[in-house]
Parts: C-alpha cells; structure tokens; sequence
C-alpha cells in the first residue's frame, strides 16, 4: 500500500470546500480564515504549495498544527467564509 499522498489529500480536501462553497452560493475567495492540521510538520511545503494555487493572491487567514487524525487523513482544514454581497 502506498504512503498518504499529501499533495492529493490536499487538492481533495481543497475541491471539497470549494463544493460546499458553491452550494451555498460562495466561493474560496469568501474564506476569511483557514484552520489547517497536518498529521507530519514534514509535510508542510509540499502542503503549502498546493494550498498556494488555490489562493494566489491575498490568502486568507491561517492557522496551521501538528494534529494526529483519525480516518487516515493526513490534512484537514476547516474554514471560515463570509460571502461578500
């Protein structure tokens, strides 16, 4: 069995906020913070990378921890978004 994947872990956890988002009528751009648990401090520049395409310019907030996870994921990332009118 292959190791965890972070950087496909990553654009997964990323695809499925931007799904929750646009249910809801908002996007990544409406996040006004980010909270970020990584299950290895090693992981976080191939981490960092991915979560940069996704905001190239003015990131929102974050915070970011060394957490263990359950379920076998090795990032998660909980956000907080505030839709602009």
């Amino acid at each position: 069995m292959a190791p965890p994947d972070i950087e496909a872990q990553t654009r997964q956890v990323l695809k499925n906020i931007e799904a929750v988002l646009a249910a809801n009528e908002a996007s990544l751009g409406d996040i006004v913070s980010a909270s970020v648990f990584l299950t290895n401090e090693d992981d976080f520049g191939a981490f960092n990378a991915v979560y940069a395409t996704y905001f190239p310019a003015d990131p929102p907030a974050r915070t970011t921890v060394i957490a263990r996870l359950l379920g076998g994921a090795i990032v998660e990332i909980a956000v907080v978004a505030e839709p602009r009118a």
